[in-house]
């Protein structure tokens, strides 16, 4: 698979791609309350775009460890406003980061051209929301809740229990109806794992290639700064290490926070790789 037909709007995936991380929320771990102002969000979104970005990822509700759940009323006032003007304003895809089928289906309407569900279309409505919108969609692994998720988090082996439950979610999904090369997956770096387990997935990558395109999210997160003592604001060169150690090992589209100097390091990294586009 080449590329993501995003609503009209196409994702290359003959390159790894960058997915610019856009929260418009008032608690996510990174940047939280930064861009809930609507003009701030937009002007971020336009300069991760003018920085690379492939697509911009916008979420409503904050996922991290422990994190308040918030209505799909709520999160509808935070999103929708910002995809509407981000349609107009930047020709990348949209992404929407939402669990809920309200929120799909209101962001959607709105111009997005993926949905991002950390959930994996397990809440009540979404699977038949995202069938119906024929969209393409990233199925992930949590194990748990946010609420909960880390609290002693225990594998027999971590890679193989992610591509178990990753295989079993991508059969739920075409049975519904949505098409095998709309489905993308993500092991759920940091949702209910450890450090040595996303240490282990990440190394071992490669072995969940054969359930599609994949999408990891790497950026500032915790592990960073549970092996190196860094603090969030201080985590760029490491994610973007982690990024590139990704791209190696089979990723497809980087979620990231610092689309730049992940651009960069990737777009290096690719004029030397044969899997890379020819930059002769």
């Amino acid at each position: 698979m080449n590329q993501l037909d995003c609503g009209g709007r196409v994702l290359d995936l003959s390159r790894v791609a960058i997915m610019g991380i856009l929260n418009v929320t008032p608690d996510s771990f990174s940047d939280g309350g930064a861009f809930l102002d609507r003009e701030r969000a937009v002007a971020h979104a336009r300069a991760m775009v003018a920085d690379g970005a492939d697509i911009i990822d916008v979420g409503g509700e904050s996922t991290r460890p422990g994190a308040a759940s918030v209505t799909a009323a709520q999160e509808i006032d935070r999103v929708v406003p910002v995809i509407e003007v981000l349609a107009r304003a930047v020709s990348v895809p949209i992404s929407i980061d939402t669990s809920k089928p309200e929120v799909m289906r209101a962001a959607v309407a709105a111009g997005a051209g993926m949905i991002n569900d950390v959930r994996a279309l397990r809440e009540s409505g979404a699977l038949a929301a995202a069938a119906a919108l024929q969209r393409p969609v990233c199925l992930m692994h949590m194990h748990g809740e946010p609420g909960t998720m880390q609290q002693n988090p225990e594998y027999g082996d971590v890679v193989g229990n992610v591509r178990d439950y990753l295989h079993a979610r991508v059969a739920v999904a075409v049975a519904a109806g949505i098409a095998r090369e709309h489905i993308v997956v993500d092991p759920g770096f940091g949702f209910g794992k450890t450090v040595a387990h996303n240490l282990e997935l990440l190394r071992r990558l490669a072995e969940l290639s054969e359930l599609g395109p994949l999408l990891v999210g790497l950026s500032r997160k915790s592990m960073i700064g549970k092996l190196l003592g860094l603090p969030v604001a201080q985590r760029q060169h490491a994610s973007v290490a982690l990024a590139l150690t990704a791209a190696q090992n089979g990723a497809s589209i980087l979620r990231v926070h610092d689309v730049a100097a992940t651009v960069q390091a990737v777009r290096m990294w690719e004029a030397v790789n044969p899997r890379a586009t020819d930059y002769a």
